[in-house]
């Protein structure tokens, strides 16, 4: 890992990792809640179970987390699992109805929570870019 990629790395992976641990136990209502977010925007989630899904989904952050933290996952790989996971969260935020202003991508307050998370899309495109250019030699 690079000095530099060290405090974009660990925030994040902490984040996800706290994120991913509290989704652990989830059931009930809970858990038909969050999968019926994620079934709006992506209708093939629906041929889960709910609690399954937040375990799965629990299991995930929890693995992308760990990946953004352990300085051997080299930086495009952890950078391509978190651009996927934001773009996932990004299309949350485009189809669930209620979180833009209509004709606007602007947020509601409701959806600036998930607004927000268009910052994954960029941080992990920047270690996707930053790792694929790193070492790259000018030619004259």
């Amino acid at each position: 890992m690079k000095f530099a990629h060290l405090p974009l790395r660990v925030t994040i992976g902490a984040y996800f990792l706290n994120s991913g641990l509290s989704k652990r136990t989830l059931e009930g209502t809970a858990a038909e809640g969050l999968h019926g977010m994620a079934v709006a925007a992506m209708p093939q989630l629906g041929q889960l179970e709910p609690a399954r899904f937040a375990k799965l989904l629990s299991y995930s952050e929890i693995a992308l987390g760990a990946a953004l933290i352990a300085p051997f996952v080299p930086a495009p790989l952890v950078g391509l699992g978190l651009t996927a996971f934001g773009a996932g969260l990004v299309q949350l935020y485009l189809k669930t109805p209620g979180m833009r202003e209509p004709g606007s991508i602007r947020p509601t307050q409701q959806g600036a929570g998930l607004a927000k998370d268009v910052w994954l899309v960029g941080a992990g495109m920047t270690l996707v870019l930053e790792g694929l250019t790193h070492g790259r030699r000018r030619r004259s």
